[in-house]
């Protein structure tokens, strides 16, 4: 597809947000990446634009990743290794996977977006984050002009956070994620430790689940809690779980003993920032089209006709009274454009 110019991209966004790129395509293959018309900055790689806050028009090039395929790679005796291209949609490829045998993503079902940007963000729900499963990546190098590999090690995740968004390459553009590879281990057991999944099995009197049952349950929790984009524009889960020392976590459990705690593995304690927001009052609260969700407080909404500053503003406001109340900074998890 030759490139296109001033697009439209509010229907390549989840928030729904007006904006135009001055350049755009649609980038189907791999080797439609080593065109020289596609070297120009500034550049942004689009997955689903489900983790995306569009500030406006774009002065520059669009990549939209809609590269195909999924396909079983090899197996060993422990794992089945599974390929997937950028342009799948994640939650589709999630069900794909359990229809043929290969447990181990049900977790993260009904997860937004497309597979090239799993990675970058390291997506997570209920106790998985998709780096655990993840063996290995190929993405297109701008700057090189050729394809890179990447083993999870070379990635450096952490919590919402990978090499890709360290090196600060998901704002450049200089790295277009192609293909993914994916590790799921043959011996399988229920990771079902999140109270709402317990619950949910509960409700349907299973006690000995499937990854089936898993991912009907995680689709369960997901569709009562998260509001449908395609009904209510919005990003997911807007800011992240602020991580603090055990000391600050402490002095807030003092002072509000239902404020939800997780140590983690180096000995600092990530709070919920849904919880955070709920308690600053933001819950259900908008301030004109944008507001936090009524039944979820981490999700940030638009009621209809935002445009990026108004959810820039939004956002400021819920992260400024979080500050005040609790001492505790926000992030944001979307890009800004």
């Amino acid at each position: 597809m030759p490139i296109q110019h001033n697009v439209d991209l509010q229907a390549f966004n989840t928030l729904a947000l007006p904006g135009r790129a001055a350049r755009y395509r649609t980038i189907g293959s791999t080797a439609e990446l080593a065109a020289k018309s596609l070297t120009e900055q500034p550049r942004f790689i689009l997955g689903g634009g489900s983790n995306l806050v569009l500030d406006g028009d774009f002065d520059g090039l669009v990549l939209h990743m809609a590269i195909p395929g999924k396909r079983l790679l090899g197996e060993d005796s422990e794992a089945w290794y599974v390929e997937a291209g950028a342009g799948e949609n994640w939650h589709d490829f999630v069900l794909w996977t359990l229809d043929r045998g290969w447990p181990g993503l049900e977790n993260l079902s009904l997860i937004p977006g497309r597979v090239g940007a799993a990675p970058i963000q390291n997506i997570g729900a209920y106790g998985l984050e998709v780096g655990e499963r993840l063996h290995g990546l190929k993405a297109w190098d701008f700057e090189a002009r050729r394809i890179r590999e990447f083993t999870a090690g070379d990635c450096r995740f952490g919590y919402r956070d990978s090499l890709f968004k360290q090196e600060g390459w998901h704002l450049t553009g200089r790295m277009a994620i192609c293909t993914v590879v994916f590790r799921l281990p043959k011996v399988w057991q229920a990771n079902i430790r999140y109270a709402d999944l317990t619950q949910e099995l509960a409700s349907q009197h299973i006690a000995h689940p499937a990854p089936r049952d898993v991912a009907r349950a995680v689709i369960a929790v997901r569709q009562r809690k998260l509001p449908d984009p395609t009904q209510l524009p919005n990003s997911g889960s807007f800011f992240h779980n602020p991580v603090v020392d055990a000391v600050v976590a402490d002095a807030l459990a003092h002072k509000h003993p239902t404020l939800p705690r997780y140590p983690q593995a180096d000995g600092r304690v990530k709070l919920a920032a849904g919880w955070l927001i709920e308690q600053a009052g933001w819950k259900g609260k908008d301030l004109g089209p944008v507001g936090m969700y009524e039944k979820q407080a981490l999700v940030l909404v638009n009621r209809g006709g935002a445009t990026g500053s108004d959810v820039k503003r939004t956002m400021a406001a819920v992260q400024a009274d979080v500050q005040t109340r609790f001492g505790v900074t926000l992030t944001p998890e979307p890009i800004f454009l």
